[in-house]
């Protein structure tokens, strides 16, 4: 943990040596006083649940945007009418060496069962990527480095407790999960001291076209949908619109720089995340899934739903950014009343 701390602590005081360095760059690259310059963005995970809705608002942004991917037909087919770039592994060095700030969202999902085969997957594949893009921007010709990369992480990092609360400044945890989000991280703080660095650690993003609440819903359509386990557990939520401008925030503010939670300001127990499913639907929240019926389908990795954490956005609040969906009911009203009127549709 001290080490982990030390990392950080010696990477930020890199980076206010450098700021001198940084802002002049954001100021060249931003095209000045008068911005005529569009930001370059490039951003890994582009194609994702949440990484699509990122290029869009990056979009809306007025920014031109590069997507990393591995797979270029894959991204083409899924960011098929987006005037977005897209660049395979060997051309990630060109593309984010000519780009002012890098989202880096890339990563195997963790909500699948979990063979040996998957943990290493889940692993590497945050791992490696956050790697390659470091190398990329550390190999970078002086003035031509990106200004910020915005890493993400995820709340994993703390453990899971019932009764513990999690804020930035907590110590990490030592389950699988926590050993990902600290190894994943560790990647990100190798960046040069040149680049602002920003890692945020993702809660359970809430949109019905995927995450967790893509999958509960069905359930509750079948008049089925329930307390998942106890119903106890902790479960640190964010609206995905809310964690998309979070992020693009963080690519674009210079005051962010550091660790922040991408997490609601007021986390609530299980139970009543499928209290407020059930009342904007119209259903009854009754049927709980047995803890065992998950175990089964998804292994270990039914840790994911049936133990959580309550943590705390305080850093991010600090840096003055406004969450537009405030409590759990506000975010499924928005979330199902739009379900609904698409249906209508």
């Amino acid at each position: 943990e001290m080490r982990a701390c030390a990392s950080m602590q010696a990477h930020l005081k890199g980076c206010k040596r450098e700021k001198k360095c940084r802002k002049e760059r954001a100021h060249a690259t931003s095209g000045g006083e008068n911005g005529e310059t569009p930001r370059r963005v490039c951003v890994s995970g582009g194609t994702g649940f949440i990484g699509k809705e990122v290029v869009k608002e990056l979009l809306r942004d007025g920014c031109q945007v590069c997507v990393l991917t591995r797979e270029a037909e894959k991204a083409k087919a899924a960011l098929q009418g987006e005037e977005v770039r897209v660049a395979v592994p060997a051309q990630w060095k060109e593309a984010i060496c000519s780009c002012d700030a890098v989202i880096n969202l890339a990563g195997e999902p963790v909500a699948s069962r979990w063979s040996e085969h998957i943990k290493a997957e889940i692993m590497q594949s945050r791992v490696n990527a956050t790697r390659s893009i470091v190398d990329a921007i550390n190999g970078c010709p002086d003035g031509k480095r990106p200004s910020t990369l915005v890493s993400a992480s995820a709340v994993g990092y703390y453990g899971t407790s019932d009764t513990a609360t999690f804020d930035e400044s907590s110590p990490p945890g030592n389950d699988y999960l926590a050993q990902v989000c600290q190894a994943w991280e560790k990647e990100a703080q190798k960046v040069h001291p040149e680049t602002r660095l920003a890692i945020v650690r993702i809660g359970v993003t809430l949109e019905r076209d995927g995450g967790a609440l893509g999958r509960m819903l069905p359930a509750f359509q079948m008049f089925a949908g329930g307390p998942v386990g106890s119903g106890k557990q902790w479960f640190s939520w964010i609206h995905r619109e809310d964690l998309v401008r979070l992020l693009v925030e963080a690519s674009r503010n210079e005051n962010f720089e550091g660790v922040y939670n991408g997490t609601s300001p007021n986390p609530v127990r299980m139970e009543d995340t499928c209290q407020a499913i059930a009342r904007n639907m119209g259903r009854s929240s009754w049927l709980p899934v047995p803890s065992v019926v998950l175990q089964a389908v998804l292994g270990e990795g039914a840790a994911t739903v049936l133990e959580g954490q309550q943590v705390l956005p305080t850093r991010t609040l600090d840096a003055g950014f406004e969450f537009k969906y405030k409590t759990i009911f506000d975010a499924m009203a928005a979330i199902l009343k739009k379900e609904t009127a698409e249906k209508v549709k």
